[in-house]
């Protein structure tokens, strides 16, 4: 991912690299101490968990009841039941999760150190990114698949690129493990087999193990997917991944509908009338947008969450007569015909979808909102039964020492990722035009993989998903590191003076095995 010292790979050992040289054993302890200092400082400051009212309350709900199938991905739940074998303290539980991130983001970084040359003003800003971010308190403190799937994802990266320099049969495994534990968080995780793929068709391993190494993760997250849908089959009687999508669709797509003229509105089939007619009348009653602020909203999800509104309604109305019908199976008895609705209506008006939702959600992707950690607690005073039960807590109410509960510290992060964004593309030109792969062929798959993430990642959120901040972290993440790190190779590209040439002169030396 940046200008190499020398095509050979390091000759020592990770192990060595960290402990056994002096200045990155000093680095690294150092860096623990403020890790340490930092999180202390930040219970004496939120002593108690916060919460996402509504979707913290599900994951505690799920591994109350250990659920199989839930409306959130039940991995994060599975790692909160077992948590909770060893201790129910939230304390405990915020403190793993912090530390869970920042191992994963240590982990990404020495990798970095290890296999590529850094300059010393790119190695510390990246230390103190990963180090000092306060992204990672908030994150680590808060009861949601976030903090876990941030972690495990600046893990699966780092992974994959020892993959492409120095793979054997431990890393494939620990791969496999780690694809298939981030796989069953989140759906994002959706695109990262696909990424895997290609870092094994880029490594040196025969064609063999290669195969091996892909099958192994494909099997696992293969097996993940049958299970689910077979559950869901069982549940709703309907074979389905992701009732989630559904939804998701359909939601989406009244972003679009929105904005059609009622003149202009086509007939739909058969089956989507009755539903068609509702969300019509919705519409029709809510143009005024000073009496219904909400619906001044541009992508966003409140249509497929909001109690009365007409995804939501039309469930109930179909399920008015079975009272044994728990919420789970009225939830994902409808995700095929909410897939079937959303589709149809964005093809049907394609334009509009572009307009309305896909644009206005590439904004929110370009500089996610800060959403749900803008406020401690979703800016409450108190948790569910559910949570303080879980907890142990002997009230329902939390509070923090801070004087509010606004977490301004974060209101950095839209502008940061928007001109990370910005400057990575420019990155990406320049990177280009400067034919900077003939620097070295080690550091080109490195930045083909970062490429691969930033692209897959922005065409997966902006066309099927929702942008926020706590949605975006790995990848801003990632996206900063390969920033820094092509600015760190622009910048010695003209120090070379070279800029304009194809390719800038490397200098040959031992490879690089500290932070200097």
């Amino acid at each position: 991912m940046l200008e190499q010292l020398n095509t050979a790979e390091p000759v020592v050992s990770f192990k060595d690299f960290l402990l056994n040289n002096k200045r990155n054993r000093i680095t690294l302890t150092l860096s623990v101490i403020a890790i340490v200092i930092q999180f202390s400082i930040f219970k004496y400051l939120y002593p108690y968990a916060s919460y996402i009212h509504g979707d913290s309350f599900s994951y505690l709900d799920a591994a109350h009841f250990n659920l199989d199938i839930n409306t959130y991905m039940v991995g994060y739940s599975r790692f909160l039941r077992l948590f909770s074998v060893i201790t129910s303290s939230d304390l405990a539980l915020t403190a793993f999760q912090y530390l869970l991130i920042q191992a994963g983001g240590l982990l990404l970084l020495f990798t970095i150190l290890y296999f590529y040359k850094p300059g010393i003003l790119s190695q510390y800003l990246l230390l103190i990114f990963m180090v000092f971010n306060p992204l990672f308190l908030h994150l680590a403190n808060l009861i949601s698949s976030d903090c876990v799937f941030t972690a495990l994802s600046l893990t699966w990266f780092a992974l994959l690129l020892w993959i492409i320099h120095r793979p054997d049969n431990k890393i494939i495994l620990w791969h496999a493990i780690v694809l298939f534990s981030v796989f069953c968080i989140r759906y994002n995780a959706l695109i990262y087999p696909f990424i895997a793929i290609i870092a094994f068709f880029l490594s040196s391993l025969p064609w063999r193990r290669k195969l091996i190494g892909v099958g192994a993760g494909l099997l696992l997250c293969g097996l993940f997917v049958t299970y689910t849908s077979y559950k869901y089959k069982k549940l709703t009687g309907h074979w389905q991944y992701s009732p989630f999508s559904g939804w998701q669709l359909t939601n989406n797509a009244m972003y679009t509908y929105r904005y059609v003229n009622k003149a202009d509105r086509k007939p739909v089939p058969k089956k989507f009338q009755a539903f068609d007619n509702m969300v019509r009348q919705y519409f029709d009653s809510t143009r005024d947008t000073k009496k219904f602020p909400v619906e001044a909203q541009k992508a966003s999800t409140v249509y497929m969450w909001s109690p009365g509104w007409p995804m939501m309604k039309y469930r109930d109305s179909l399920f008015r007569k079975d009272s044994t019908a728990i919420e789970l199976k009225k939830w994902a008895s409808m995700g095929p015909f909410y897939k079937a609705y959303g589709l149809y209506i964005i093809k049907q008006y394609p334009v509009k979808f572009l307009e309305y939702f896909i644009w206005p959600n590439a904004n929110k992707y370009y500089a996610p909102p800060v959403e749900f950690l803008e406020a401690y607690n979703s800016g409450k005073d108190e948790v569910s039964p559910t949570a303080a039960a879980w907890f142990g807590y002997t009230t329902q109410k939390v509070h923090t020492r801070m004087k509010d509960n606004e977490t301004w510290v974060l209101n950095f992060y839209p502008i940061l990722s928007g001109i990370i964004n910005a400057v990575m593309v420019f990155m990406l030109l320049f990177y280009s035009s400067l034919k900077g792969w003939q620097t070295t062929k080690l550091a080109n798959k490195g930045i083909i993989m970062g490429i691969v993430v930033w692209i897959l990642n922005a065409g997966f959120t902006i066309g099927a998903s929702s942008a926020a901040l706590r949605f975006q972290s790995f990848p801003i993440l990632l996206t900063t590191t390969l920033v820094v790190l092509l600015l760190d190779w622009l910048w010695k590209i003209a120090m070379n003076k070279d800029v304009y040439g194809i390719s800038a002169k490397i200098e040959e030396t031992k490879p690089n095995l500290a932070i200097n």
